[in-house]
């Protein structure tokens, strides 16, 4: 992993109004940076705003304040057609759902090669089916299934083609959102580990989000711990893993299964209570040793120092 930031996102914010009055802050200004090689794990349980900050990253959501940074650009500030066109490029997107996202339609083939015709990659028909064949193949399935339509495949097949299809126009940056929280556990090992492989042969930078801490570790290099719109907890895998200190973290850590009897029979789980918090100030996001952040007040800022210490 580089020293390099590829992407810095600076107090985004993302809020919908869900009436006259109401709004919700789906992502309430939070802030971390992508290094370019490196896999960010955002983490969290459903409905605390991973996957909009995902689509507010790639623009498909317009950011309702805060900044997005890539490659030295602002995401969402105003872009010519060739320009929006070359960060489409630089910039793309694995979906949750291998079944709704791509067109029963459409034969593999042109799903793949979809990217390569918006962008104008290949010169020729030929070209193009060799491309699409090297991509299937890049990603464990073969030519012949180009001739397909999405019907014909399994989840974990389907996802692949979403896979193949990201990849086509040779992106720097790859969002991929809950890719495996729809397939079966045993499919879900098979796409983790073709993502590690691409990333080690082609130096792909990947933000990957999910919910199970266990898959992110297993693929992160850095991660992310949000809640409620706020990112509460920031650090090294392993370190978060071996000191975790924002008591909601360690909920999510206490639930992670493990294949022992015995630590499962005795097992005590971590209730997270918003309730428990000091609120004689608005908590910041505060450096507790390096690279390790966490959402705290002045006092709690104290006291996982301590706890870090011991």
């Amino acid at each position: 992993m580089s020293q390099e930031k590829l992407l810095e996102v600076k107090n985004l914010k993302q809020h919908f109004k869900t009436g006259r009055h109401s709004v919700v802050k789906a992502v309430d200004g939070i802030s971390f940076d992508i290094y370019k090689g490196e896999t960010f794990g955002l983490v969290g349980e459903s409905g605390c705003g991973k996957s909009t900050t995902g689509r507010s990253i790639i623009r498909l959501y317009n950011a309702t304040d805060g900044q997005v940074t890539f490659g030295g650009e602002d995401v969402h500030g105003k872009k010519s057609k060739a320009k929006l066109k070359e960060f489409n490029q630089k910039m793309q997107m694995i979906f949750q759902d291998p079944y709704a996202s791509l067109n029963p339609r459409m034969t593999v083939m042109d799903i793949i090669a979809e990217g390569l015709d918006i962008h104008g990659l290949v010169n020729n028909q030929q070209e193009r089916k060799a491309r699409v064949h090297d991509l299937l193949e890049r990603v464990g399935l073969n030519k012949e299934h180009a001739s397909r339509y999405p019907h014909e495949f399994s989840g974990g097949q389907r996802q692949r083609i979403g896979i193949a299809r990201a990849l086509a126009v040779d992106p720097e940056f790859i969002i991929a959102d809950e890719p495996i929280s729809a397939l079966d556990v045993s499919i879900q090992a098979q796409v983790v580990n073709l993502l590690k492989d691409l990333q080690k042969e082609h130096g792909y930078t990947y933000l990957f989000i999910a919910h199970d801490l266990s898959m992110v570790k297993y693929i992160s290099d850095r991660i992310g711990v949000m809640y409620f719109g706020k990112m509460v907890e920031l650090a090294d895998s392993e370190e978060l893993y071996k000191n975790p200190l924002h008591p909601y973290t360690k909920s999510l850590l206490s639930a992670i299964p493990l294949p022992d009897p015995d630590y499962e029979r005795n097992r005590v789980r971590t209730e997270y209570n918003p309730a428990d918090h000091d609120t004689s100030e608005t908590p910041e996001f505060r450096e507790i040793r390096p690279n390790h952040w966490v959402l705290c007040t002045t006092k709690e800022f104290e006291a996982y120092k301590k706890e870090i210490k011991n």
